[in-house]
């Protein structure tokens, strides 16, 4: 489990990263824009929802332990 979170946020990274690039390079020296940003975001928050479900998927089966305050109290 801890690999899967550790590569869900380096996809995380690197889909911001590439989102920059593609911001900083689309419509440059009068070549059209592209919606090659907007793509790399919408990946973003796809592995974002993925990585959420595995958290919550992983404590629903016990892989995981919640920590700290408890519910209600």
């Amino acid at each position: 489990m801890k690999y899967l979170v550790i590569l869900a946020f380096l996809a995380i990274l690197g889909s911001l990263g590439s989102a920059l690039y593609f911001m900083m390079q689309d419509g440059r020296d009068g070549k059209p824009k592209t919606s090659n940003m907007a793509r790399a975001l919408a990946f973003r928050v796809g592995f974002s929802i993925v990585l959420f479900l595995c958290v919550l998927l992983a404590w629903k089966l016990g892989y995981i332990q919640p920590t700290g305050i408890r519910a209600g109290q």
